[in-house]
């Protein structure tokens, strides 16, 4: 059952391929801010996976974090989540990631459970119209 105070963690190492200049959202050789909200992402949607119906799936709808503090490449980031608000099937996190020097960045994640099968086929007919 997937109720409020749930947590998860995890960790990755700053490589080149997950720096700013890299990616395309600036030029600094630091962690990018895109990544740090993916690691966000990752974190939240694997503390609920292991709980949810088989063919459910969660995806991500909303995003609010400050990136407060840049990270060279080899530093450790560790993301942890909590769980706040559980509304039928919108889930909102609290995440804060942190390097081996402190907080990095913050803030809200919210995450709605789908259908996997229906989600996917919703998706697909958006091609479909787009090609009749």
């Amino acid at each position: 059952m997937i109720t409020v105070g749930l947590k998860n963690q995890l960790e990755q190492i700053v490589t080149p391929e997950l720096t700013a200049a890299h990616v395309g959202s600036g030029l600094a050789a630091v962690f990018a801010t895109p990544m740090m909200i993916a690691l966000m992402e990752h974190t939240c949607s694997q503390a609920v996976a292991p709980l949810l119906d088989e063919g459910q799936s969660t995806v991500g709808t909303r995003v609010n974090v400050s990136h407060d503090a840049a990270t060279p490449v080899g530093m450790t980031v560790r993301c942890e989540c909590e769980l706040m608000e559980v509304d039928r099937r919108r889930l909102v996190f609290s995440v804060k990631a942190y390097d081996q020097c402190g907080l990095i960045g913050q803030g809200i994640h919210e995450r709605f459970i789908i259908d996997s099968a229906k989600f996917q086929a919703k998706t697909d007919a958006k091609m479909q119209q787009m090609q009749a």
